[in-house]
């Protein structure tokens, strides 16, 4: 049974804006109603304001770095697929190059790109996990805004392409308003009011009141207007749970917040990436798709076509020749002709291969040539605009060789994929897509599978999505070799099922979702060991030492684990020499002792122990 999650993050205080008065508020509002009154559990509902208690020893103060933490732990060690997530954020966000930015506490306006969160690098982690999400977004704050660049309009697309319902809190050349009389910003008075009187159970419900009440709010208390947009997906889905679903969530044991984060992964980086070229899709989109704007009242919303995403590299299909019969065959003289040019061809053939001048395309590599083939074969580098042709390959007069029959059919096939992987690195460039971002290559992939069997391209798709699909499992696998879990895992579930890798990409999940468990339980064991050590006590470092020893060899943090041990050790015999050097020589045994054999410092440690043991 899938499980509701929430996180609510409110943000008053910044370090570089003007301070808000009822964001945080409105944070708490949605977290206490989602937990008092939709059924949510409380362990399942995470806060992140400026005053919310931390989670175990875990800080809950909503930086940058604590947000991207929060999702990849989530992500990692307790989402699963089919998973609702309500995604609320109340504070400034900012446009940056066409690009929307939600501001963390700390986030400056001069550095935006490194202090900042990127909306698009949220919405995708979010729908790698394969959630049902709901994300709200209150942030066009009047102080953040700089001339022509509106915040929302990326996340209006982004929602539009990826079929995210969404909600923000008005449209993108409006201005969000808080009043101190209602105790929370217009938008989310609004949305709790719908949400109480039952009108919020589906999205569209909720959009029908939040057009007609949001701006009713703003005149009634003489503000500016507001009108929220919604972007609803064509599929029809409840964002609030129903009672027979709470009753099965209930019974069903749960892990708690600070069990979430106590042993949590080191945060795979979700740093924004360069933009996705989305002008690219939309130019392909399907005429008949209906992507124009609705009004209810002076709300706008956006529905979703199924085919959003929908293009059509070709629709010509291809032309079929027809086909003589057979009649030359009651030609005698067209019969006496064939063979006549057969028989002069043979003889050709003879003739110059004795002469030595037939010419060859040399199309076997330098480490499948022929022992005895010492020609020179020149292939000229391939341009993005040309066709694959064996006409870009020279060719150079040769003596005939034999060669060996397994050779070259193996040759040819091992060109061909060059060819093909090539040809889907130059499709990619096309899009505008990165071959080095799983995101993108899923993208890719889905486009290409829009195109169908009777389609001249069809072929070429096919091996492009095959090609795309290796390319997702090797960035995965070295996510994972770099212990980035939950990056890895969440590329390797873009592998379709219906591709001849999706077995291994499955078991590589199962196999990184152990080892992320692993990695996270030892991580803990050399956080609780450096937690024990206090500077200038040699015993403290002795027992941080043999609890990093816990952590078993082969196992993820291992190396980490034995790097910490030889640093701890160089401190004992470092505290140990300082020792000797006041002629403690009894104080500096006992603490050399401690050296553990196994470390790097074992050999100069017994060194010194003879030295002071003479003394």
């Amino acid at each position: 049974m899938a499980n509701n999650w929430a996180i609510a993050i409110g943000i008053n205080q910044y370090q570089f804006f003007q301070p808000l008065g009822c964001a945080q508020a409105d944070a708490e509002a949605l977290k206490d109603f989602l937990i008092v009154e939709a059924g949510f559990l409380q362990q399942q509902c995470l806060l992140m304001t400026d005053t919310s208690p931390p989670l175990g020893d875990r800080s809950t103060y909503p930086t940058k770095e604590n947000i991207l933490l929060l999702l990849e732990d989530l992500a990692a060690a307790c989402w699963q697929p089919q998973d609702k997530v309500w995604f609320f954020f109340s504070g400034y966000g900012v446009n940056h190059n066409g690009q929307d930015y939600l501001m963390p506490a700390e986030a400056n306006p001069e550095q935006i790109e490194e202090t900042g969160i990127e909306v698009r690098a949220i919405m995708q982690s979010l729908l790698v996990a394969e959630l049902d999400i709901v994300l709200m977004f209150d942030i066009n704050r009047a102080f953040a805004n700089k001339g022509n660049d509106l915040v929302g309009q990326e996340i209006i697309e982004l929602a539009q392409e990826l079929e995210i319902p969404t909600i923000l809190s008005c449209q993108p050349e409006q201005f969000s308003h808080e009043s101190s009389e209602l105790g929370h910003g217009f938008f989310t008075a609004a949305l709790l009011e719908a949400l109480r009187s039952h009108h919020g159970n589906t999205l569209e419900g909720l959009e029908r009141y939040l057009s007609l009440r949001t701006p009713e709010l703003c005149q009634h208390y003489w503000r500016p207007t507001q009108n929220p947009v919604t972007v609803i997906p064509s599929r029809e889905q409840d964002i609030l749970p129903t009672s027979e679903v709470d009753e099965d969530r209930e019974e069903s044991p749960m892990i708690g917040s600070r069990e979430i984060l106590a042993a949590a992964l080191p945060a795979p980086s979700l740093h924004p990436n360069p933009q996705i070229n989305y002008s690219a899709w939309q130019s392909t989109t399907n005429p008949d798709t209906d992507t124009n704007m609705h009004q209810y009242g002076n709300k706008q919303t956006v529905p979703i076509s199924s085919h959003s995403l929908k293009s059509s590299l070709s629709s010509t299909k291809i032309k079929k020749s027809k086909r003589a019969g057979n009649t030359w065959l009651s030609n005698p003289l067209l019969l006496w002709s064939a063979g006549t040019m057969l028989t002069l061809g043979l003889v050709t053939v003879v003739y110059l291969r004795n002469q030595g001048g037939l010419k060859v395309v040399e199309m076997l590599s330098a480490s499948t040539k022929a022992v005895n083939d010492d020609t020179e074969t020149e292939i000229l580098p391939i341009s993005p605009d040309t066709s694959y042709d064996t006409n870009f390959i020279k060719t150079s007069p040769v003596t005939l060789a034999p060669a060996p029959k397994s050779q070259l059919p193996s040759s040819i096939s091992a060109n061909s994929q060059a060819i093909k992987h090539n040809k889907a690195r130059l499709e990619l460039a096309k899009m505008s897509l990165r071959p080095n971002q799983a995101s993108d290559l899923s993208l890719a992939i889905a486009k290409a599978r829009k195109i169908q069997p009777d389609q001249p391209l069809y072929q070429q798709a096919q091996d492009n999505i095959q090609i795309w699909s290796r390319m997702i499992l090797d960035l995965a696998e070295s996510r994972a070799q770099r212990r980035q879990y939950a990056k890895a895992i969440a590329a390797a579930q873009l592998v379709g099922k219906d591709e001849s890798i999706y077995p291994q990409a499955q078991a590589s999940i199962s196999l990184w979702r152990i080892e992320a468990k692993q990695y996270m339980s030892n991580k803990t064991l050399l956080d609780a060991a450096n937690a024990l050590i206090m500077p200038g006590q040699a015993s403290t470092y002795n027992r941080a030492i043999e609890v990093a020893k816990k952590v078993a060899p082969g196992e993820p943090g291992f190396e980490q684990a034995q790097k910490s041990i030889n640093q701890w050790s160089e401190k004992i015999l470092d505290i140990a020499i300082k020792r000797a050097s006041q002629r403690q020589f009894q104080a500096a045994i006992a603490t050399v002792l401690l050296v553990p054999q196994e470390s790097s410092a074992y050999k100069k440690a017994q060194q010194a122990l003879q030295k002071w043991q003479q003394q």
